[in-house]
């Protein structure tokens, strides 16, 4: 076939009204990680809470500068081997002109990258839940580094990147369900394997200090979301963004009502936990799915994560690994359950003309998921386990026992969450106040 001429009249022109609202879905997807960290900062216990925040709020700047330095050019340059990209005008941002157009599209570079950067930030930030109580910072921060350049950029680049293998051959990720959610949980498992249990792990009871922050976080991720999944469409001029924005709420709400509905038959009560839980999943599995299926198989993309990610939330205390906040259960098997029942629901009448199973389609699309998905696994499980490992053996990955028992916050940080005693809950270093004595013996010796 001739290759199609494309005419100076058709060419793409910089949308006001497309770039507005990307800039105001990558604010939504930059809320989402102090979303995040108010929803992990929640489930831990008192001791843990301001570590388990920053380890979210440490991810906006480190990724943000090496997103700038390099990152961006790695996951969206030329592509290299179909395994990753490079655009020396992207190093640094400084070869990118002020209206110059993302490919195809009506917004500006500067736009996209943006967009992306808020992904690139969030991703790491959500493994952190599986570490909580027991990592040093000085090396989480190193381990993010090391991460988002050694296995962030290079997936981003296979799923989203031109040339990429994983966009090449069809995987269907319309916005993180693989390169986000399963890159994210599979890391986890591989650190969680490399560093080990809590102290009193099946022991001691590690139950949520604040389930009102849990609830403040999911919701703050909830809202975040509706610009993470539409945005991702990169634009409003077809209606796909608007099919991805309703089945964002209907998987959501199908989610948080399944997992009630399990914890109900399993234990007996529906926890406010669970709610939270629940919408997580429902968000996580629809991320990768939502532009390809039908409102009604939005619910049974939800309802599906809602059960599954119930279950699987138990098998850490099964198979004895320690997950401290579920990222395995909820973002590793959630990403898994929406990616491949892309496979099964995909209708063909929403981002593409791909059809599942159910819609006629055959099973060709579930099997090209499936290379997706246990691909980005596989990889990130490896390398993300091979640097814990590499920190773990050099400076250390692991607070001492003895600080993890005291709490991490005090050893770490200097601070505490909360002001029990009226004193103040700030730095360890502040000055205290002079005893009685010590005022009189003063005031004796100026006299």
């Amino acid at each position: 076939m001739a290759p199609a001429i494309t005419l100076a009249a058709d060419a793409p022109t910089l949308s006001a009204a497309n770039t507005g609202f990307m800039l105001i879905c990558s604010a939504l997807v930059m809320l989402m990680t102090p979303g995040l960290a108010f929803f992990y900062g929640g489930m831990v216990r008192v001791k843990s809470t301001l570590n388990m925040l920053m380890m979210s709020f440490i991810s906006l700047g480190i990724v943000t500068i090496l997103w700038v330095l390099y990152g961006f050019s790695m996951a969206f340059g030329t592509d290299s081997g179909s395994i990753i990209g490079w655009s020396s005008d992207y190093v640094g941002l400084s070869g990118i002109g002020l209206t110059q157009l993302w490919d195809g599209y009506t917004i500006p570079i500067y736009v996209f990258a943006v967009f992306q950067l808020m992904f690139a930030i969030i991703t790491p930030a959500l493994i952190s839940g599986a570490l909580a109580d027991r990592v040093k910072f000085s090396a989480w921060a190193l381990f993010v580094a090391l991460w988002a350049t050694v296995v962030y950029f290079p997936v981003a680049h296979w799923v989203w990147g031109a040339g990429g293998w994983a966009f090449e051959l069809g995987v269907i990720d319309f916005a993180g369900g693989t390169a986000v959610h399963i890159n994210a949980g599979a890391a986890a498992l591989g650190v969680i394997l490399v560093i080990g249990k809590r102290v009193g792990f099946k022991k001691d009871p590690m139950r949520p200090h604040s389930l009102p922050l849990v609830m403040l976080g999911a919701g703050l991720l909830w809202f975040g979301w509706f610009g993470f999944n539409a945005g991702s469409w990169l634009g409003n001029d077809d209606g796909v963004g608007a099919l991805m924005f309703i089945n964002t709420q209907i998987a959501t709400a199908a989610a948080v009502l399944a997992w009630l509905a399990y914890e109900k038959i399993r234990h007996g009560a529906f926890t406010t936990l669970g709610a939270a839980s629940g919408a997580v999943a429902g968000l996580v599995a629809i991320t990768p799915s939502g532009g390809a299926v039908s409102p009604l198989g939005a619910i049974a993309v939800g309802a599906i994560a809602g059960v599954l990610c119930a279950m699987a939330v138990g098998l850490k205390y099964k198979f004895g690994y320690d997950d401290s906040l579920d990222v395995v259960g909820v973002h590793l098997v959630g990403g898994v359950v929406g990616s491949l029942l892309i496979g099964f629901f995909a209708t063909g009448g929403g981002q593409s003309d791909v059809a599942g199973l159910f819609y006629g389609g055959g099973l060709d699309q579930f099997w090209k998921q499936c290379a997706g998905v246990f691909a980005v696994l596989g990889y990130s499980l490896v390398a993300s386990a091979v640097l814990a490992f590499l920190i773990d053996k050099t400076i250390g990955m692991r607070v001492s026992e003895d600080d993890e028992v005291a709490g991490i916050d005090q050893a770490e940080h200097a601070e505490t969450a909360y002001d029990f005693s009226g004193g103040g809950g700030g730095s360890a270093f502040s000055a205290a106040p002079a005893a009685p004595a010590q005022e009189a013996k003063a005031k004796k010796v100026d006299a």
